[in-house]
């Protein structure tokens, strides 16, 4: 141990507070909250503490910073921003094992939309979620959709639409886009919809009933059939629930479960004591003790105030909930309780959470295993040096040999790894030649790769020989002879027309003269299909959004023409051509007469 450090060891103060980690350059690795700072940053030396960044600390630790705290629940808070401030590498990283989906409904438009985004932003609408899977979230909007009729139209399309549209003619829209909404009809859909998102289910169906009868009464039965159409889909809805307590609580449910480092935690989520939703986190080489990780969790899961809840249940070892529980009132501006019940129907509710976590992390363990045995059998099946336990497979994207681009997926261990994802703008080519294209795309990896010592065990390339020669003379003409490589050829029609079958998938390996044929249902070739698919679909989707900017860009050019013009006249005609093939009256309704005509002029001046 270095002196200044032992120096500051001896003077640490039995105070809470949080201390900050620093290496050589200055650069914080950990941050770490205590409840007695002395206690605790001793604790690393006295060699009770096992995780492995510990046993490095000889080498690793220069400094060490302590910020002192009134509290703990100053602590907690300060842990917590310095953690985003910095993002030291040792401390947890909270990764989700699904996606973060969310309904968004902006009550300040004058007729609100239910929207599925990825995101909480504080942009004053209301946020619902978030939910656990697609299907779960797309099932909700569905019903929403079609009993309390709001409009599903894009604010772009409402703002353009001149006429109503399919949806108001099934009677699923009040057509908000053309027809005034003066009877209040479409706010109380939205108050409803409000209701049922928040798990307000009881004066929902109260409302719900009163204005069905209220439209009986006035002898308003379309109305009131539509009413009922609704009370109805409340109830199934309802039904399709099951009563977790009698309580109708809002309230999350913690669990977790470890084996040494690797840790799955499950969160449940009840509102108006029904389960609406349930989410797992997944932490992997993770050495921080237990009730500092579900401490953490708690800071930092529920940051925006729409996801805190009334109560929190966590399990026995969480130690931190007193401080938790101030932070999280302060956030959502309203008491919170956190509480590690011990005994009765809420440990019973944790109890289930664990069950649930427990079997999160035997789910994970085992699709892990899959890969692994996938990356095995790819190994043998194509006589690899050793497993491809870091993958990338490149395919390149164009339009006739315009806006040429490139895309190349990460697996790592078999599992897409999306944030290491990476577009190519080929820069070097005029006209269509997929093999140069592939030669300077797989050019600038090799330099990249090399630079930062990350290359991985295995390149795919979505073609057969000639793109597989392209990219081995690039990663040669560079100096890589440690990646081996692999082209996937697609499968085709045999001679015979569209009726003679298939061709299986074949792999083209480097030095082979014939390919290898893979067993068509294997988990090793479904591994590289699944890698291909994915760098087509990247690709593809770069090289669109790539045309659309051009063709917007060049809608930019004509004069009186800006981003706002653009975009109505995209959307009303959906394409440059569309434009251009447009009647002088037809551009008329979108951008005005005097545009209008000097629009056909500049566009298509032999009319």
């Amino acid at each position: 141990m270095r002196p200044e450090i032992a120096a500051k060891l001896a003077q640490l103060p039995a105070a809470p507070g949080v201390y900050l980690m620093k290496d050589a350059a200055g650069a914080v690795f950990y941050v770490g909250k205590a409840k007695s700072l002395r206690d605790r940053v001793r604790s690393y030396f006295s060699g009770s503490d096992t995780r492995a960044f510990v046993a490095l600390l000889d080498q690793l630790l220069a400094d060490l910073e302590v910020l002192l705290t009134h509290n703990e629940k100053e602590a907690l808070l300060l842990e917590d921003d310095l953690i985003k401030r910095y993002r030291p590498r040792f401390n947890v990283k909270l990764v989700d094992d699904k996606r973060f989906l969310c309904l968004r409904l902006d009550l300040a438009q004058s007729a609100p939309r239910l929207e599925i985004v990825r995101r909480f932003a504080d942009d004053g609408a209301r946020y619902f979620g978030p939910y656990h899977s697609a299907h779960a979230i797309r099932e909700t909007l569905k019903l929403i959709n079609r009993h309390f009729r709001l409009r599903t139209c894009s604010d772009r399309v409402l703002a353009t639409r001149r006429r109503p549209c399919l949806q108001h003619q099934l009677g699923r829209c009040p057509a908000p886009c053309v027809l005034p909404q003066t009877d209040g009809e479409y706010a109380a859909n939205v108050t409803a919809v409000v209701d049922f998102l928040d798990g307000r289910t009881v004066e929902l169906r109260a409302a719900l009933a009163a204005r069905m009868q209220a439209a009986a009464e006035a002898l308003a039965f379309e109305r009131a059939a539509q009413l009922r159409d609704q009370l109805r889909a409340v109830d199934r809805s309802l039904e399709r629930q099951r009563l977790v307590t009698a309580d109708f609580a809002n309230r999350d449910v913690v669990g977790l479960y470890r084996q040494g480092g690797e840790v799955a935690l499950h969160l449940m989520r009840t509102r108006g004591g029904r389960l609406v939703d349930a989410r797992r986190f997944a932490f992997s080489d993770n050495d921080l003790p237990t009730a500092e990780l579900l401490a953490d969790f708690g800071a930092r899961y529920y940051q925006a105030p729409e996801l805190i809840p009334d109560e929190i249940l966590f399990p026995p070892m969480m130690e931190w909930q007193a401080a938790l529980a101030d932070v999280l009132s302060e956030k959502a501006g309203r008491p919170v309780r956190v509480l590690v019940p011990r005994r009765g129907d809420k440990r019973r509710l944790v109890e289930l959470a664990e069950q649930n976590a427990r079997q999160a992390f035997r789910d994970q363990q085992r699709e892990q295993g899959a890969a692994r045995t996938a990356l095995e059998r790819l190994q043998r099946g194509l006589h690899l040096r050793r497993p491809p336990e870091r993958l990338e497979c490149f395919d390149i994207s164009h339009l006739g040999g315009r806006e040429i681009v490139a895309a190349a997926v990460r697996f790592e261990q078999g599992v897409p790894r999306k944030q290491l994802y990476r577009r190519y703008r080929v820069r070097s080519l005029a006209g269509q030649d997929d093999f140069a294209a592939l030669y300077e795309v797989l050019s600038r990896r090799a330099r990249r790769g090399l630079e930062e010592g990350d290359l991985p065990e295995l390149i795919v390339i979505d073609g057969g020989k000639g793109q597989l020669a392209a990219a081995h003379a690039a990663l040669s003409d560079h100096g890589v002879d440690d990646v081996e490589l692999v082209g996937l050829a697609k499968a085709r029609r045999q001679d015979g027309g569209d009726e003679a079958p298939r061709s299986p998938e074949r792999v083209f390996v480097l030095g082979q003269k014939n390919p290898v044929v893979l067993r068509q249902d294997s988990a090793e070739l479904f591994l590289l299909t699944r890698a291909r698919d994915e760098a087509h679909r990247f690709a593809v989707s770069y090289q669109r959004r790539r045309r659309s900017a051009a063709v917007g860009s060049r809608l930019e050019q004509l004069p009186g023409v800006g981003p706002a013009r653009r975009r109505a006249l995209l959307a009303a005609f959906g394409s440059l051509a569309g434009v251009k093939a447009a009647s002088e009256a037809q551009l008329a309704r979108v951008v005005g007469p005097r545009l209008a005509a000097e629009l056909r002029r500049r566009l298509a001046p032999a009319d």
